[in-house]
């Protein structure tokens, strides 16, 4: 076995690890035995994760891919630290059995088209203002 066959493998393994323990911690949030502040992290990075529009649009060279390989996986271990050790373990193994469902998050999608919206009319609002003659 060559090393970059190696590193695909490692790398196809930690996919699927990110996307059980973002299943994990969506089922995580919801238990009641989570404290609220791993809640709030949890269901934020999951609607984020979940989300079919990305903050940073793929095709931005460079950049579209950051949030998907540093910024989500950052998070995903954030709230991993917060959800309690015996919690995080049950709802992993409750994760394995839903690995072919992957849930969207319409919530999410929502939330990063308010913060584009509000980007474009922002840079709106200051063309119009600073740009264009009075």
């Amino acid at each position: 076995m060559d090393e970059s066959s190696s590193l695909l493998t490692r790398a196809k393994r930690w996919a699927r690890t990110l996307k059980r323990d973002v299943i994990a911690i969506s089922l995580a949030a919801g238990d009641p035995r989570t404290p609220w502040p791993a809640r709030l992290v949890a269901l934020c990075v999951v609607a984020y994760a979940l989300s079919p529009i990305d903050l940073i649009p793929d095709f931005v060279p460079v950049l579209g891919y950051l949030d998907d390989l540093i910024i989500v996986p950052l998070g995903i271990l954030l709230a991993i630290r917060l959800i309690p050790p015996d919690v995080m373990t049950e709802h992993r193994a409750a994760a394995e059995g839903r690995e072919g469902r992957r849930p969207a998050s319409y919530a999410g999608a929502a939330f990063i088209l308010a913060v584009w919206l509000a980007a474009a009319a922002g840079l709106s609002w200051w063309f119009a203002k600073e740009v264009l003659p009075q």
